[in-house]
């Protein structure tokens, strides 16, 4: 695990699951985004101030592997790894359940950008992410 290079910690709230008393698929949509925001801004990566320069990243492909589920109350963190392939920003991302780590769910995030509206390779990406793209 020691690839990762950041990690979130947070809770799952009672209106996030569904009948059965687990977490509804779509709500883990909601934990990996936060995640990658997080990330991002804890680098300084503004998409507002992106999108003023005219470049958008955007998501243009997930898969999501469902291992365990997730209840209500279960404490989990978050974490990723990020790589480039071509003009794609891939993030790898797992959530493992609290205490016990058991992994929860494992997915892969393909972002792209768009640069006025086409897309492209973005030069003010590439600078943020650096550090991680080596």
């Amino acid at each position: 695990m020691s690839d990762y290079i950041f990690e979130l910690k947070d809770k799952v709230r009672d209106y996030e699951c569904d009948l059965q008393g687990i977490v509804n698929n779509a709500n883990y949509q909601h934990y990996l985004e936060h995640c990658r925001h997080e990330f991002l801004l804890q680098n300084n990566i503004s998409f507002a101030k992106l999108h003023e320069q005219g470049t958008d990243a955007v998501v243009a492909r997930l898969t999501m592997q469902f291992k365990t589920p997730l209840k209500s109350g279960d404490e989990y963190v978050s974490k990723l790894k990020l790589k480039k392939d071509g003009l794609r920003y891939v993030f790898i991302q797992d959530i493992y359940r609290l205490p016990d780590m058991k992994l929860s769910i494992r997915a892969q995030v393909d972002s792209v950008c768009l640069v006025n509206g086409k897309l492209g390779e973005s030069a003010e990406m590439n600078e943020l992410l650096a550090d991680y793209l080596r």
